[in-house]
């Protein structure tokens, strides 16, 4: 299991879809690893499923854009 600390929490709440960096925002709420190849896969379902919510174009491209920041593995790829 990965430490909590190298996981992004995204959030369904009534404002919609985003991402708690927090890890506290109230909604249901699923995890993320810190590597772009996780939010790939993420987005192609799971994550849709996880928070029982349609990701619309616009949130998708925000979770994109956010993703491309990530190395395609983190450090816990090699543990």
């Amino acid at each position: 299991m990965l430490p909590k600390r190298t996981l992004i929490r995204v959030v369904r709440s009534p404002q919609g879809i985003v991402i708690d960096p927090s890890g506290k925002m109230t909604g249901r709420g699923a995890y993320l690893h810190n590597r772009r190849s996780c939010w790939e896969r993420g987005l192609e379902g799971p994550l849709s499923a996880a928070l029982k919510a349609e990701i619309t174009t616009d949130v998708r491209e925000t979770l994109e854009t956010y993703a491309a920041s990530f190395p395609d593995e983190g450090p816990e790829m090699n543990e």
